[in-house]
C-alpha cells in the first residue's frame, strides 16, 4: 500500500514583455494560452530547450548569452488528472528574427493582466508575480 506519485510536468517558457503586455500563444486545439515554450528534450539544458522550443513554435532565434530566469512556477497542469503539477522555469531574453507562429502554434497575441482568465493555471500565477513586479499593466 504505497501512495502514488503524481507525475511532474517539467517545462520552460519564454516571457517576452512589451508596452505591459506579453506575448503568449495557443496551440492549435487548445482552449487557453500558454507562455510560449515547453518541455526539455533528454540531455538538454534550460538554454538548449527554450532556444529550441521557441523556434520551432515563433520562428525566432534566442540569444542563449541574454537569457535570464524570472523565477520558478509550480501549479496543477491543465487538462491533467489532479495532482498532476506542471513546473516551469521562465526566462527573458533577447532574439533575432521576425516573430511569427509556427508549427502547431495557431495563435500569438499580446495579452494584459484582465487576460489572465484565458491563461493556464501555471500562467496565472507568473502573470500576478509580473503584476506584482509592475512588468504587466
Amino acid at each position: 500500500m504505497g501512495l502514488a506519485i503524481a507525475d511532474n510536468i517539467d517545462k520552460l517558457a519564454w516571457i517576452y514583455l512589451k508596452d505591459k503586455k506579453i506575448l503568449c500563444t495557443r496551440t492549435k486545439g487548445k482552449d487557453v494560452f500558454y507562455m510560449p515554450g515547453g518541455k526539455r528534450e533528454a540531455g538538454e539544458t534550460d538554454a538548449q530547450a527554450l532556444t529550441r522550443e521557441i523556434k520551432e513554435e515563433l520562428s525566432v532565434e534566442l540569444i542563449p548569452n541574454t537569457l535570464k530566469l524570472v523565477g520558478k512556477f509550480k501549479a496543477q497542469a491543465h487538462g491533467k488528472p489532479a495532482g498532476v503539477m506542471v513546473h516551469m522555469a521562465c526566462y527573458t531574453g533577447e532574439f533575432i528574427g521576425e516573430l511569427k507562429p509556427a508549427s502547431e502554434i495557431e495563435d500569438a497575441c499580446w495579452l494584459s493582466y484582465s487576460d489572465r482568465p484565458k491563461i493556464a493555471l501555471t500562467g496565472q500565477l507568473i502573470f500576478d508575480y509580473l503584476k506584482e513586479q509592475g512588468l504587466l499593466a
